[in-house]
């Protein structure tokens, strides 16, 4: 069974092939996305990496957190299941009337 990886604080020109071959060393790599800015086209500094399996996937956090790669110190750990990106936690209520005009 397949485990998926967080890393974070990743260089902003690290490629996912470049990626893929420092998580080798922990294991066979399944996957490898880094998340790109949808309106600069640059790299977040973040991605996720998926193991194939438990045992390569902590062997990766242990000997891969921490590490410099490039001019930065990446952080690896297990990746958490996505949240509801539609929720209206963010500040916005929601009301019933909403947009219509109050007649006071």
């Amino acid at each position: 069974m397949t485990k998926k990886l967080y890393v974070g604080s990743l260089p902003y020109e690290t490629t996912e092939n470049e990626l893929k071959e420092t998580f080798s060393k922990a294991g066979t790599v399944e996957s490898v996305k880094i998340i790109i800015d949808k309106f600069t086209g640059r790299s977040k500094g973040f991605g996720f990496v998926e193991m194939s399996s438990e045992d390569e996937a902590k062997k990766a956090i242990e000997t891969l957190n921490g590490q410099q790669m490039g001019e930065r110190t990446i952080i690896v750990s297990e990746a958490r299941p996505m949240t509801d990106r539609n929720s209206h936690s963010g500040g916005f209520r929601s009301h019933q009337n909403f947009g219509q005009r109050n007649n006071y």
